[in-house]
């Protein structure tokens, strides 16, 4: 039975080697952990970048971090050294020697020295403060593990937004540049046009945004670290996306703008085109109203305005600026200048309709007290002296000039009367005996 040490029961042979081999492997994985700390990207950028705010502060504490774990490591390397250098002394160790072993693998035999205060890691300060601490292997690896841990989220956290948002700042930065041209090319610049000012907003935006994201790239993160589980944090776009969404709203706008210059001069024919056949509505409904004033008796005609002056300005407004390519001033002008040169049509014709409603209703009159005409003839009663006498009296006013139409209407209606009685004969009188009609008024 091995003899009991102040850590407990002394290890056996067995129980020593199989410590040194776990001991060894993570040994190893450590070594490889800090290896690949020391060789990741993110901690050389932030070794050579000029850092500001919650990056600069929470670096600070990192290096200072890792120094400390190649200190920690050093030591941890020299107690494995030291036990294995014990053990390989014989192949069957002493009771001794296995004592000794045991408190190297298991007890507080290692001695770590102490150091300066680190900043911003009070939970580690008080460890740091002392000049020197006893440890075991196990409270060493721990405290290496939270130590790792810490520094590596800072590393990988800023490597993920640098690998991010910078490339994606700069691929947004050439369409900008790209859209400046085009927009420069239609004569959209600040000062001249409000897309061009929304241009000068977003490049100012995204010049910030990227000097922001290398200086201080911890901001731009959100949820947890990318070291922890997969999917838990992210970088922050919103400001590359609110800046993204402003530049495509101002290129809608210049490919707007770049319509306009490729069919202008269609859109500007089309306008005239409309505005010419308002204008001839218009002279159509005056020349309408003369006539109705003249062959329509107390007609309330109403006024027929004259041609659309301020549209006609406004297209030759419109025709100077394409010639002189003002091109982002051209593109409203237009749009207002077609929605209301299709009003205009719109008006000129409810105002020949309205001008001309009088010989409407004369025309449908006429055409009435013909079809009443044809009717009687089929019913062979086109001889008829009542009848004829109505019908007469019906024409004559609708003929006249001027025309009576109340007074014309309702000789038509008298005559639809006289016609409808004629052909239904009241009950009990024989159908084939005429009706005289002669003494009615």
């Amino acid at each position: 039975m091995a003899v009991a040490g102040p850590t407990g029961p002394a290890l056996s042979r067995e129980e020593v080697d199989r410590a040194l081999a776990r001991l060894g492997a993570e040994h190893e994985a450590v070594e490889s952990s800090l290896l690949a700390l020391q060789d990741h990207a993110g901690r050389r950028l932030l070794e050579g970048a000029e850092l500001t705010g919650v990056t600069k502060s929470r670096w600070a504490v990192a290096e200072q971090l890792i120094t400390r774990l190649w200190t920690h490591f050093d030591v941890y390397t020299d107690v494995l050294t030291t036990a294995r250098e014990l053990r390989a002394r014989r192949r069957w160790p002493t009771q001794g020697e296995l004592t000794e072993l045991t408190d190297l693998l298991r007890g507080s035999g290692v001695t770590l020295p102490g150091g300066g205060t680190l900043a911003l890691a009070p939970a580690l300060a008080p460890a740091a403060a002392r000049l020197s601490e006893q440890l075991s292997l196990t409270e060493l690896v721990d405290r290496m593990n939270g130590w790792y841990a810490e520094a590596l989220d800072v590393v990988v956290t800023a490597d993920a937004v640098w690998s991010a948002l910078p490339a994606r700042i700069d691929l947004l930065a050439a369409e900008l540049q790209r859209t400046r041209s085009l927009a420069h090319s239609v004569g959209v610049r600040p000062g001249e046009h409000p897309s061009g000012d929304d241009l000068e907003q977003i490049t100012h935006e995204l010049t910030s945004l990227r000097a922001e994201v290398i200086s201080d790239p911890l901001a731009f993160w959100n949820g947890a670290s990318p070291s922890s589980a997969p999917g838990g944090g992210r970088p922050d776009t919103a400001r590359y996306d609110r800046a993204a969404r402003a530049l495509e709203e101002v290129r809608r706008e210049i490919e707007a703008v770049l319509d306009v210059r490729q069919d202008a001069e269609q859109r500007l024919m089309r306008v005239r085109d409309v505005l010419s056949r308002a204008d001839r509505t218009l002279n159509e409904a005056r020349q309408a109203r003369v006539e109705v004033l003249s062959k329509i008796a107390g007609s309330d005609v109403p006024a027929v305005s004259g041609p659309p002056t301020a549209l006609y300005e406004q297209l030759s407004a419109a025709a100077d600026q394409r010639r002189r390519a003002q091109w982002h001033r051209l593109s409203p002008l237009l749009e207002s200048l077609e929605e209301r040169s299709e009003e205009e049509l719109l008006r000129a014709r409810e105002s020949l309709t309205a001008v001309t409603a009088p010989l409407a209703v004369r025309a449908e009159l006429r055409g009435r007290l013909d079809a009443y005409k044809a009717k009687v003839a089929r019913h062979g009663l086109a001889e008829d002296p009542f009848l004829t006498e109505r019908y007469d009296d019906a024409r004559r006013r609708l003929w006249s000039a001027p025309c009576d139409l109340m007074a014309a209407e309702e000789a038509v209606l008298r005559y639809q009367r006289a016609v409808a009685e004629t052909l239904s004969p009241p009950a009990g009188a024989a159908a084939h005996e005429p009706t005289d009609r002669r003494g009615e008024s």
